[in-house]
C-alpha cells in the first residue's frame, strides 16, 4: 500500500490534510535544487489569482477545477471525476466547473493554492477534498456519498405521494 493511500485510509481524513503532510515530507526529503525550484513555483500565485480562486470556490457548493468542461472533459482523470459526481447524484444547480486549460495562471495557481500537484481538484462547501485518485477511493468506500449527503449537494429525491392522498 502506497504512503499516500495509507495516509488517506484513516477514517474521515480529508485530502487537504494529506496533501499538506505529503508536501511537507517530500520537501524535507528532496534535494536543495528541487526545493529551490518548488520555492520559485510557489511565487507563481498572485494575489489577483488567489482572490479569483477564492471567489470561484465560493461560487457553488461543489466546485471542480478540471481540464475541459463537464460536457467535454479533456483528460481521463477529469472524465472519471465527472462520472463519479454524476453517479453520486450531485445537483447541477449546486455545481460549478472551471476549465484550467483556458487560463494558464489558473492552471498553475490552483496547484499552489491547494498544495496539490494534479488536476482535477474538487472542493465541497469551500473545503478541498482531493483529486481523482482520492475521489475514486472515497467513492469506493462510501465516504464520498456520506460527505455529499452531509453537504446537502445531492439532487433531491422525488417525494412519493402518500398512500392516503388521492390522485385524479
Amino acid at each position: 500500500m502506497s504512503f499516500v493511500r495509507s495516509l488517506f485510509s484513516k477514517t474521515r481524513t480529508r485530502a487537504y490534510l494529506g496533501a499538506t503532510t505529503v508536501g511537507t515530507i517530500l520537501t524535507k526529503q528532496t534535494p536543495l535544487s528541487l526545493r529551490l525550484l518548488q520555492a520559485q513555483q510557489a511565487r507563481y500565485l498572485t494575489e489577483h489569482a488567489r482572490s479569483a480562486i477564492d471567489n470561484a470556490i465560493k461560487s457553488s457548493s461543489v466546485v471542480l477545477f478540471m481540464k475541459g468542461t463537464p460536457e467535454f472533459p479533456q483528460c481521463g482523470f477529469s472524465r472519471a471525476t465527472i462520472q463519479i459526481l454524476g453517479l453520486q447524484g450531485v445537483d447541477p444547480d449546486k455545481f460549478s466547473a472551471f476549465n484550467v486549460l483556458e487560463d494558464d495562471e489558473l492552471r498553475q495557481g490552483i496547484k499552489e493554492y491547494s498544495n496539490w500537484p494534479t488536476i482535477p481538484q474538487l472542493y465541497v462547501n469551500g473545503e478541498f477534498i482531493g483529486g481523482c485518485d482520492i475521489l475514486i477511493a472515497m467513492h469506493q468506500s462510501g465516504e464520498l456519498a456520506e460527505l455529499l449527503e452531509e453537504a446537502n449537494v445531492l439532487v433531491p429525491e422525488n417525494v412519493e405521494p402518500s398512500e392516503n392522498s388521492e390522485t385524479k
